[in-house]
């Protein structure tokens, strides 16, 4: 089964739980790891949420960041980034359903990144299940 850290901008946390219906589904085999945050990155709590993100990350071989309207903004995604990135683990970049055009966060626009139209039967095939 592949471990899928889900990585999205808080305001787009009920789409994210839509995806996660897809690890309900027979022909998808994920396990989907995602913190819904809404502390603020420079709370007294951040270094403990980092911590506790780090680690999902870390047992994760794959960060599907799924990207909105806002998600270039928001510094928890950004750092999810970065965090997959000094992992080793692969970044799939992909739209959010109805999302047409967006800002890219940096690190997949400093990476070249692929980015992705909302299409589940890709995003399977792109995790690799």
């Amino acid at each position: 089964m592949k471990r899928v850290f889900l990585s999205f901008d808080y305001n787009d946390v009920q789409q994210a739980r839509g995806l996660k219906l897809l690890n309900k589904n027979p022909d998808y085999d994920l396990e989907f790891y995602d913190e819904s945050l809404d502390i603020a990155i420079d709370s007294d709590d951040a270094n403990y949420v980092k911590r506790k993100i780090a680690e999902k990350i870390a047992r994760s071989s794959v960060t599907v960041c799924l990207i909105g309207e806002n998600t270039y903004k928001s510094k928890w995604v950004c750092w999810e980034l970065s965090k997959t990135d000094e992992a080793g683990n692969k970044i799939i970049a992909m739209a959010l359903k109805g999302i047409n055009s967006v800002i890219l966060p940096k690190i997949i626009k400093e990476k070249k990144l692929p980015f992705y139209a909302w299409e589940p039967e890709k995003l399977k095939n792109l995790i690799g299940t």
